[in-house]
């Protein structure tokens, strides 16, 4: 699509020379950049407060203690089992 955007002259040549600098056109220039700028603004308006949940359990009761060696093996014996029902599946 076409238009016509009247711009300072001074940010015009910095803008071909920023661009050429990169290998890219003007026109590639300006794209990325208001996709950038739209992008950002877009987040930040549907940008929403943290709030602060547990992974899981009850607060009240005392905490899961499970390690990273834990989640690894139980996600280990996962795929091994997922891997056994796509074998039977196909036959194997």
């Amino acid at each position: 699509m076409r238009t016509t955007v009247e711009l300072p002259v001074d940010l015009l040549r910095r803008a071909k020379s920023y661009a050429a600098a990169r290998g890219e056109s003007l026109k590639q220039l300006f794209a990325r950049a208001i996709a950038t700028e739209i992008g950002r603004n877009h987040r930040d308006a549907m940008a929403k407060p943290n709030v602060r949940l547990p992974l899981f359990g009850d607060p009240n009761k005392p905490p899961v203690d499970i390690s990273n060696d834990d989640i690894a093996r139980i996600l280990a014996q996962e795929d091994a089992e997922s891997a056994r029902r796509f074998n039977r599946r196909r036959g194997k």
